[in-house]
């Protein structure tokens, strides 16, 4: 039995989620408000026999005891692996504690935790730093914001960081791996950052990871940032989350905007749920971190060119949510910094009415364009229909034709057409598959299936283009749904493997040590998604109608009976597409 199965069995879910939230007895089953959204009636339930809980309110999501943890405490999977098996007394083989890039990781968020408050004394104390106070003056922001994004000061000289750092204990090796510290050409180092006003910058758990920097004078490039380093990737990084975290999650909204001022304004006039981008372009590793805590992102960026463009690039994310994006439309000439310190109840009203991200790339794209020219009406058709092609859902894509049908003044069927062009496998296979990620619940041990699944998979890397319909919600076991969450990112064992937790290696060696018979992969991996598919939607059923019966049995709301027998129509009508599916299989082998 492995580490993880053992803890499963050992620990009760009920005793689990009963140190977080109050749990009311429903029936054989328990349920409560969800911890993970604003409610009034309790939608959140927990079941014993299964040993997994599920949100049938805004949520819509569940899982088993690991996912509740990584959900609630906002961390990874390895890390409530050490949490629950210190909890359940099993003890974790050493292989997988002995994370030596673990070790390194904590190591850098000491380094630049210290260096953080070395710049923070510098700009409380520091005469030097007086300009720098001036800056926070005039900007408006406060003493306690100061302190709660615990802004900084660096002074201008070439060794006064690294000569503190050392004092306490620091090597240059470890200055130079954090990117604290540059080495010039004839092998002598010296401070990165001088003379500028430093933010520094924190992951999700607050760990801080590198710092950006503002200069206070034209004698320098206004703003730089830290290095790559093992724990600081721009390209992942978002400024304030760590602040923001538990208002996203409680509001199930974020709001992303460019810069670190938009941020800090924002908090300070009580808009928590802001994070920022740390410059125009947003990327997929940036929404990735955020569908963790919320699906609904509304866009906030610079009401110029460079953020109109990153917008628009912010289309093909809304598959990576399986949601909308949406856009706060800012004034010309205004950033958010602007308009919240000038009318905050504006700012809230702007938010309150953003609209979706496609139809501010229809409005864009088209408002530049002559329809009433051939070629500009050609191309709207084209580079919209190309967005179209992206849509997962039916009913959006015949949607947005119908936009795209007026404004262009093209027929419906010659722009249906354009679009199942884009739709074809040839252009498919052009364009990057995001995953669609949502948590539910999981068996308690192995899972054949699953494995059988997660064997094609990485024996046969090339069906990437034919999983698109496998989602990470039919992947029960914790681990399993992990393993498949961290191949759709890589595709390819040795980064696999590198981007995995070590806790699940073993399972991922395991898997890769069976063999797959070579014939008809294809088919075959149609098939174990179909049935995949069919098991998770009976589970929902199943699920479902338990809580029901505790609803019905305590007298519940019309309207929360009424939505949990509208969701279950919903999944009554998906297993009846299953079962016509599977039957179309079969008549077709005969």
């Amino acid at each position: 039995m492995s580490v993880i199965d053992e803890v499963k069995q050992k620990l009760d879910i009920v005793e689990v989620v009963s140190q977080h939230i109050t749990l009311t007895k429903a029936g054989r089953n328990f349920k409560a408000r969800c911890p993970f959204h604003e409610e009034k009636t309790p939608s959140f339930f927990v079941f014993p026999e299964r040993q997994s809980w599920h949100c049938f309110g805004a949520c819509g999501t569940g899982g088993d005891v690991f996912s509740f943890v990584m959900k609630q405490q906002g961390i990874e999977f390895g890390e409530a692996l050490r949490l629950l098996a210190r909890q359940s007394g099993v003890t974790v083989p050493s292989r997988i504690e002995r994370d030596t890039r673990k070790d390194e990781r904590e190591h850098l968020y000491q380094v630049n935790k210290a260096a953080a408050e070395f710049f923070h004394d510098q700009l409380l104390t520091s005469p030097a730093a007086a300009g720098a106070r001036d800056y926070l003056t005039k900007r408006g922001f406060t003493t306690e914001t100061t302190s709660n994004f615990q802004l900084g000061f660096s002074p201008d000289s070439y060794e006064a960081l690294q000569k503190h750092l050392k004092e306490i204990g620091y090597a240059e090796q470890e200055l130079l791996d954090a990117g604290l510290l540059v080495e010039t050409d004839d092998g002598r180092t010296r401070d990165r950052f001088r003379g500028r006003l430093m933010f520094p910058i924190h992951d999700s758990r607050g760990n801080t990871t590198g710092f950006g920097a503002r200069a206070l004078d034209d004698s320098m490039p206004k703003y730089t940032n830290s290095p790559q380093t093992l724990v600081f990737d721009k390209s992942g990084t978002l400024y304030g989350v760590d602040l923001a975290t538990a208002t996203i999650r409680k509001q199930d909204q974020v709001i992303i905007v460019e810069g670190y001022m938009d941020a800090i304004t924002a908090h300070q006039n009580g808009f928590n749920n802001m994070v920022a981008s740390m410059g125009t372009a947003i990327t997929e590793r940036q929404v990735t971190t955020l569908k963790r805590l919320t699906k609904n992102v509304v866009l906030a960026l610079d009401a110029d060119a460079a953020g109109e463009e990153a917008m628009l690039r912010c289309v093909d994310y809304e598959n990576i949510l399986d949601t909308e994006i949406r856009v706060a439309l800012l004034p010309e000439g205004k950033d958010p910094d602007d308009v919240i310190r000038e009318a905050p109840e504006k700012w809230q009203e702007m938010v309150d009415n953003a609209v979706p991200v496609v139809d501010f790339t229809f409005r864009t794209k088209t408002t530049r364009l002559d329809m009433t020219a051939a070629g500009d009406q050609s191309k709207a058709v084209h580079e919209l229909a190309a967005i179209i092609a992206r849509m997962k859902d039916p009913v959006r894509r015949d949607h947005y034709i119908r936009r795209l049908e007026i404004l262009t003044k093209t027929r419906y069927n010659i722009i249906e057409g354009v679009v199942k062009e884009y739709m074809a496998p040839s252009k498919q296979s052009k364009t990057k598959k995001e995953p669609t990620t949502i948590r539910t619940t999981r068996l308690l041990f192995s899972n054949p299936l699953e494995e059988y699944c997660l064997r094609l998979l990485l024996h046969h890397p090339e069906l990437v283009d034919m999983s698109e319909g496998l989602l990470p919600e039919y992947f029960r076991n914790s681990q399993n749904r992990e393993i498949f969450m961290a191949w759709q990112q890589a595709k390819d064992l040795p980064l696999l493997k590198e981007n995995l937790d070590p806790a699940l290696w073993e399972q991922v060696e395991s898997l890769v040590s069976l063999d797959v018979i070579d014939n008809k992969v294809e088919d075959k991996l149609a098939n174990v998604i179909l049935r995949l598919r069919k098991q998770y939607l009976r589970d929902q059923q199943e699920e479902r109608a338990a809580a029901f019966a505790a609803a019905t049995e305590q007298e519940g709301t019309g309207a929360d009976l009424a939505k949990l027998q509208e969701v279950g129509i919903e999944d009554t009508t998906q297993l009846q597409e299953v079962f016509e599916q599977e039957a179309r299989g079969r008549r077709s082998r005969k």
